[in-house]
């Protein structure tokens, strides 16, 4: 039977190219003469089996009214066999609702249709054989009407059964290729949509990411602005000075830290509330702590005398070599004035920020330079969010564009197999 279907043509080792939207046309001009009968006697089978179940639809509707009619009537005799028989009818009338015929005739809707169906009717034959003996030898005339045209039902399902597993089941290959035909065409458009949108997404993306660089641009401007730029020059001055304090205190960091800790445990530092909370501003932040001192540092002078009170009377546990080095810097401190030009520096850095600070131009530049920071994430999230979706489009497209690839591969796979034919679909 299969030579059948190799069709007059080019050799096996031919191969004929087609687009995809060629490939149809030419496929069902090829195959016409197989599948168009086979597919009308399917369409044909399928009503003449959708006829008949309807017909025992019917008919069990009438075993149901007749034996209603008959439990009416209370007749001792016939009473409890007439409510068996509306319970059958009832059941029967329960299956054939079941059965949903396929709106479009294909090879596998209809093989499981007629599967469906020939499960119901050996259960109802297996209904009639336990039943129909319990209702005799009442309702002989509606079992024998019923019996007539479920036999007949049984003979056109018999007959779909046959051409489904003989007949049909031979152009399924074909009838299997125009599906993935009809699926390459949409898998197709779907293509064509998807790169639609990347290449929105993708023209989205470089307008952010131009707003993104001309935001940054435009912050980086107003950075190296006037007072902006010199708050910026001031800032790292400050940050050198800052390390320098914490230099010229470096061998009294220790002691400081001991000094506090007799402070909190009322080891008779003698240091007041206010000496306290400068010791603590020197130990976190020594720059901050120095340039805010009065005139000659008197706060730091008066912590530093009583550290070198506590160092004498050996308060502070300590290390010689670190009371030593602490005892010289303390020394250098009070009396030989070592900190007098860092000081001057301090406050003049301190002064110059606050000054600059405070200015209107630099409250108007941070101002712009807010609303920038604020514009610039606000396009940073934008980016990431059309970042997100250039992926999941472009996963997509890649997704449907191997779905296309194994689609046509299967459709030439096909046509080779039941045709005998070598295509490429392009």
């Amino acid at each position: 039977m299969a030579r059948a279907y190799f069709l007059l043509g080019k050799s096996l080792s031919e191969v004929t190219k087609f687009s995809s939207r060629d490939i149809k046309p030419w496929l069902e001009k090829e195959t016409s003469s197989i599948f168009i009968p086979v597919h009308e006697k399917a369409q044909k089978l399928l009503e003449e089996m959708r006829n008949a179940l309807e017909d025992v639809a019917e008919i069990s509707r009438m075993l149901l009214d007749n034996s209603a009619k008959e439990i009416e009537k209370r007749n001792m005799k016939t009473y409890g066999r007439a409510r068996a028989l509306n319970k059958l009818a009832r059941l029967f009338l329960d299956r054939w609702k079941q059965l949903k015929a396929p709106e479009k005739v294909f090879y596998d809707s209809l093989r499981e249709f007629a599967q469906e169906t020939q499960r119901a009717f050996a259960v109802t034959d297996l209904d009639i054989r336990n039943w129909f003996p319990r209702v005799s030898p009442f309702f002989i005339l509606d079992r024998r009407r019923f019996q007539v045209v479920f036999e007949k039902a049984k003979l056109v399902l018999r007959e779909l059964n046959d051409f489904v597993s003989k007949e049909y089941v031979k152009t399924k290959t074909l009838e299997e290729t125009f599906l993935h035909i009809d699926k390459l065409h949409t898998l197709e458009g779907q293509l064509a949509n998807l790169s639609d949108q990347k290449e929105k997404v993708r023209s989205q993306n470089s307008i952010v990411e131009k707003e993104i660089t001309e935001t940054r641009q435009k912050m980086t401007d107003l950075k190296s602005k006037g007072g902006i730029s010199q708050l910026d020059q001031v800032g790292l001055e400050i940050g050198t000075l800052n390390s320098e304090v914490k230099h010229g205190l470096r061998h009294l960091q220790k002691p400081f830290v001991k000094l506090q800790s007799l402070t909190l445990h009322g080891g008779g530092s003698g240091i007041t509330p206010e000496e306290a909370k400068k010791l603590d501003q020197y130990l976190n932040s020594p720059f901050e702590a120095f340039a805010t001192e009065a005139s000659g540092y008197p706060l730091l002078k008066q912590i530093l005398q009583k550290l070198d009170r506590a160092l004498m009377e050996g308060k502070l546990k300590l290390k010689p070599d670190k009371t030593r080095k602490a005892k010289q810097a303390v020394e250098g401190i009070l009396s030989k004035s070592s900190l007098d030009g860092l000081y001057q520096k301090c406050v003049a850095a301190m002064a110059q920020r606050s000054r600059l600070s405070t200015s209107s131009e630099v409250a108007e530049t941070r101002g712009d330079l807010s609303r920038l920071q604020q514009q610039l994430e606000n396009l940073e999230r934008k980016g990431k969010g059309v970042e997100s979706e250039q992926s999941t489009i472009e996963q997509a497209h890649s997704d449907t564009v191997e779905k296309i690839r194994n689609h046509k591969s299967q459709i030439e796979k096909n046509i080779l197999s039941f045709m005998g034919k070598r295509v490429r679909i392009e």
